[in-house]
């Protein structure tokens, strides 16, 4: 496996939408191998969540760790849980409810910034595991998060680009110094 340069912010390909892949591309050699290497790299830069477009790859596909709640952010999660990555293709996203939940997100192409960013709480997720066996399933907070933010790289989107305001940014030592005590 290889650890993989990460496109920051300013990159095209971070703004571009993602056609579907087929059934051939998602059993593919280079597709299996690029999603051990997207493992191996969210795992390197303590990600929680990493998309093909943020490798220089033009396919809809992305891989998060599977957590349950805002606690398991911690780079120590991130650490080891190589056997609890998802890897889905062509995502497709049903927001379940009404109920929206604006928390701090980050984003390794913006590295060391964060921003408080809505996002449904609770989501249905339909696409593709790295099988080609048919993924449905619910996530509700961090994890749903992560889902959604995952699905915006692959349509373009930035976590910048969902916030109310921009008043939130902040460096990550000073959302250590100021915001994340009062989080917990």
């Amino acid at each position: 496996m290889s650890i993989l340069k990460v496109a920051r912010m300013g990159n095209p390909i971070l703004r571009t939408k993602i056609k579907p892949m087929s059934q051939a591309e998602i059993l593919s050699a280079a597709v299996q191998r690029l999603i051990d290497d997207m493992t191996q790299t969210m795992i390197e830069y303590h990600g929680v969540g990493l998309a093909a477009p943020q490798v220089h790859e033009g396919l809809r596909l992305f891989v998060a760790h599977v957590v349950t709640d805002h606690d398991e952010e911690s780079d120590d999660a991130a650490e080891g849980a190589e056997e609890k990555v998802l890897a889905i293709i062509n995502p497709e996203i049903a927001h379940v409810g009404r109920a929206v939940v604006e928390d701090w997100e980050g984003c390794l192409s913006i590295p060391d910034i964060r921003g408080l960013v809505p996002r449904a709480r609770d989501i249905r997720l339909r696409g593709f595991d790295r099988q080609g066996e048919r993924v449905d399933l619910q996530a509700s907070g961090f994890m749903a998060r992560v889902i959604q933010h995952e699905t915006d790289h692959l349509d373009g989107i930035l976590f910048l680009d969902r916030m109310k305001s921009i008043a939130s940014l902040t460096f990550i030592e000073e959302y250590a110094r100021y915001h994340a005590s009062r989080d917990k």
